[in-house]
């Protein structure tokens, strides 16, 4: 007897890749390495978080206009 289909499976199976992968989140931590490295000794902890931060925030932005290789609001809304 065969089963029946998983509504929410099927709804994201164009998503299942970029859900299972880690390979954004590796990216990020490497370019956050890549430019604390490069900056070399910082002056204090509040120095470093507002480093990070413009970091974190121009990933976010990037992501946010790159559409076609994340997950978008959009396409999330037609599998409900």
């Amino acid at each position: 007897m065969r089963r029946p289909r998983d509504p929410t499976r099927a709804a994201f199976a164009s998503h299942r890749a970029r859900i299972h992968s880690s390979n954004p989140i590796e990216r990020l931590n490497g370019e956050i390495k890549r430019r604390t490295d490069a900056v070399g000794m910082v002056p204090n902890e509040a120095a470093i978080t507002r480093l990070i931060g413009a970091i974190l925030l121009e990933q976010s932005d990037e992501w946010a206009t790159q559409r076609s290789r994340y997950m978008t609001l959009e396409t999330i809304g037609t599998a409900n």
